[in-house]
């Protein structure tokens, strides 16, 4: 109140100033004009700055003991909310195991004594069925070809003679016969003595066996020639066995091979995995053994390469447990990747079960330190509040499963969870 009385006051002493400057200036309109113009300018100064003052002093105040009317402050925070839903969720079983090939083939070479020439392929590298790895040097076996066809042409020259002494035996044959048919005609009629036509039955016998072996050693020179035909093939074969192919199509998983060496029938070049196929031979303990069956999905993983995410399926169940471990060997087929080598260690979570349970977007969990978290919980149309929750199990679809701490038709705020408070007022862009 005492300022506001100081203000009422240098109002009234304002205008008496004005007043008595504007009677004073009436008065002094007799004198003369030099006095005149310079106090109409100060008195106009003076006007200007009084008004100013009393526009300044004439805004409200507010007293001490009066408060501003609160208005509620807008929602700043826009988030994105679902309803907790109630879906189903496979149980499953981790498991640890070692990388292996499902078909390992070993590459052998087919002949035996030959220098390796040429490698034309390295590990890790396809390769299609039938094609080349490997060249052997085959200098010897070409040298063998070219002795097994001459061969063949002087078996083939020997059977055109024994063929030629064979007609010649064949014509002494064909005359001895006439002469032992005519011998028997003049023997019947008393001509001659039957020590002459004895003598030509001899003399025929004799050809006869003549024409025989002729034979005999046509048939031999005969049997000559295909047998050097026979041994062509198979050196031919040999050449051709030179070149080391592959068996089957695959990856070179091993390439055992150097230039140089001489190569055994029992010692492989190569190894291959056939069609490139993969399995991951896992350890189960024989008390979870009645949880895992053939067919069932796994999803494998690797510690050391955040990339391996692959959906294998068991294919097989050892019969045996291992009496030291207590654990069979259960095997997990991968579908083909460059990310995987066998040998390589690998986790899998084979799936055992699928039950209902209740999920939401992994992105609505703020992890907590002790493993669980919470999430926040719309309440009302504008208000959050923060719950805490244990997590289950984490699915392939983004979601996880929550063990306790909601029930289905809560609604949570899933974008712009991370930012907010317990209490905090939200604006709701989109939702359920």
């Amino acid at each position: 109140m005492t300022q506001k009385v100081e203000v009422d006051n240098q109002l009234e002493s304002t205008e008496v100033t004005v007043v008595d400057k504007a009677n004073y200036q009436n008065v002094s309109q007799r004198r003369s004009r030099q006095w005149l113009i310079p106090l109409v300018v100060g008195t106009g100064l003076g006007v200007a700055i009084t008004f100013g003052g009393m526009r300044f002093f004439s805004r409200p105040i507010t007293a001490p003991n009066q408060t501003p009317q609160q208005t509620a402050a807008p929602p700043s925070i826009s988030v994105t909310v679902e309803p907790v839903r109630r879906t189903p969720v496979a149980r499953s079983l981790s498991v640890t195991g070692t990388v292996a090939a499902r078909d390992l083939i070993s590459v052998l070479p087919q002949t035996n004594g030959l220098q390796i020439r040429q490698i034309l392929v390295r590990e890790g590298e396809s390769v299609r069925e039938g094609q080349a790895m490997a060249i052997l040097d085959d200098a010897v076996i070409r040298a063998q070809i070219d002795q097994a066809r001459a061969n063949i042409e002087s078996a083939q020259a020997v059977i055109g003679q024994r063929q030629a002494a064979l007609a010649q035996a064949r014509a002494s044959l064909a005359e001895a016969e006439r002469n032992l048919e005519r011998y028997e005609q003049l023997a019947s009629n008393g001509a001659i003595s039957r020590q002459e036509l004895d003598a030509r039955a001899t003399t025929t016998a004799t050809t006869r066996e003549a024409v025989r072996v002729a034979q005999a050693n046509i048939s031999s020179a005969e049997a000559d020639v295909r047998s050097s035909r026979a041994g062509l093939q198979q050196l031919q074969t040999q050449l051709r066995q030179t070149v080391v192919r592959a068996p089957a199509s695959g990856l070179v998983a091993e390439a055992i091979a150097k230039i140089g060496d001489v190569v055994s029938g029992s010692q492989p070049l190569f190894s291959i995995i056939q069609n490139n196929a993969l399995e991951l031979a896992a350890q189960v303990p024989a008390v979870q053994l009645p949880q895992v069956e053939v067919g069932a999905p796994a999803k494998v993983t690797s510690d050391t390469d955040s990339r391996v995410q692959l959906q294998g399926r068991v294919r097989e169940i050892a019969p045996l447990v291992d009496t030291q471990s207590r654990q069979a060997t259960v095997r997990i087929d991968l579908p083909p990747t460059s990310l995987l080598r066998p040998g390589m260690f690998a986790r899998a979570a084979i799936t055992t079960a699928t039950v209902s349970g209740i999920t939401v977007p992994a992105k609505a969990v703020v992890p907590q330190p002790d493993g669980n978290g919470i999430v926040f919980v719309l309440v009302g149309e504008d208000t959050v509040q923060a719950r805490s929750i244990e997590v289950g199990e984490v699915l392939n679809d983004g979601n996880i499963e929550i063990s306790s701490g909601l029930s289905p038709g809560d609604r949570i705020v899933v974008a712009g969870a991370g930012y907010l408070n317990d209490g905090d007022r939200v604006r709701v862009v989109n939702g359920d």
